[in-house]
């Protein structure tokens, strides 16, 4: 459970869906349809949705490949934070956001896995709160060419290794949608879906099946 006060509400927040983010990222059409699932859900539901978007020198403010996939469409009440590093609490007001919407507890899904998905999962858990990541609604690129691996195996170990971490706050956790759920359907995140690894995703990295409890949005 989160450890920071009087926030009992869960936010979804999207990471960086953006048109130069994802143009070549792995299964991005999956993905994106994945997300814009879990958006109309949290919508149905009444719960926050927050929407992250980058910019620096390669991702220049207002260009085209800034703008976010069309595909996914934010409301004009929806919050959208600003960020310029892989963590999407540093020097922006993502913290302010969730705080004046007493979120506690985050659903993550977006881009890219190895980098920004990661870097603020973590951000928000040592910051103490509960955190869930959907397995099948973060992507990366392929950088194989530079000595990565695959992206699905890259995809693939984040969902496992982030399982295993826990802290005061609770658990990290991913969890796998279904996206053929209603959206309307009551208390669609408060029960317990499977979430199957399938085959090793490198030497080392064992298949696993089991499953998560996520809390019902607010």
């Amino acid at each position: 459970m989160t450890t920071l006060p009087d926030r009992p509400n869960t936010a979804l927040v999207v990471l960086d869906m953006q048109q130069g983010v994802v143009a070549e990222a792995h299964q991005r059409d999956a993905v994106v349809s994945n997300i814009a699932a879990l958006v109309d859900r949290a919508r149905e539901a009444g719960a926050p949705v927050v929407w992250v978007q980058h910019s620096d020198d390669r991702l220049e403010k207002g260009s085209g490949p800034w703008e976010y996939v069309p595909e996914l469409r934010r409301r004009e009440q929806e919050p959208v934070v600003h960020k310029s590093f892989s963590d999407a609490f540093d020097d922006t007001d993502l913290e302010q956001v969730l705080a004046a919407a007493a979120v506690g507890r985050l659903l993550v899904a977006g881009a890219q896995t190895d980098e920004c998905i990661r870097s603020t999962i973590h951000g928000a858990f040592v910051r103490g709160y509960d955190v869930t990541l959907v397995s099948d609604a973060h992507t990366t690129e392929d950088l194989t060419e530079w000595g990565a691996p695959p992206p699905e195996q890259v995809i693939a170990h984040t969902n496992l290794y982030w399982n295993t971490m826990a802290g005061p706050a609770g658990r990290l956790r991913w969890q796998r949608q279904r996206t053929s759920r209603s959206a309307a359907e009551p208390g669609w995140l408060n029960r317990t879906d499977p979430v199957t690894c399938g085959p090793p995703a490198a030497p080392g990295v064992p298949a696993c099946a089991g499953s998560w409890p996520v809390r019902p949005l607010p």
